[in-house]
């Protein structure tokens, strides 16, 4: 009896291990964008989230998220994590809320909006100032790609 008591609870263990919500690293060269397909190589420009459900969605570029989540089927309640890139720490995921966003034709990204992502608003504003381009929130950078 206590063999079987021990292994319910390793199986329940296990089940609540898989519904995690928690975001996935991407394999970079390896994971395929969820939008368009190519797969992803930039570790500045990579985005995704992930569901309430643990779904994970995977981008190789900021915009393919963007258009991605301009889909009126898509819930924005349902979404546990929106994660891009930071330009500056390539491979490292900052939430996308929370990030400042540029677009600047120095800066090419894979899909050719030039847009990138920054973890500080000082970050991207050093880049504007080196480079030029605009300046966008999350707020502002879903407008601009829900036009189009």
């Amino acid at each position: 009896m206590k063999t079987i008591k021990l292994f319910f609870l390793a199986m329940f263990a296990i089940l609540l291990n898989s519904c995690s919500v928690e975001p996935e690293s991407i394999s970079f060269g390896k994971d395929q964008c969820d939008f368009c397909k190519m797969r992803i190589v930039d570790q500045t420009h990579a985005a995704q989230y992930v569901t309430t459900k643990g779904n994970q969605f995977k981008f190789d570029a900021i915009e393919c998220l963007l258009r991605e989540l301009s889909n009126p089927e898509i819930n924005a309640a349902g979404l546990a994590h929106i994660l891009v890139a930071d330009y500056n720490n390539p491979g490292g995921m900052i939430s996308a809320k929370d990030a400042t966003y540029i677009i600047c034709k120095e800066i090419k990204s894979p899909m050719g909006a030039y847009l990138s992502a920054f973890g500080s608003d000082k970050a991207a504003q050093k880049v504007l100032d080196e480079m030029g381009g605009n300046k966008y929130t999350w707020d502002t950078i879903q407008i601009k790609f829900n036009k189009k």
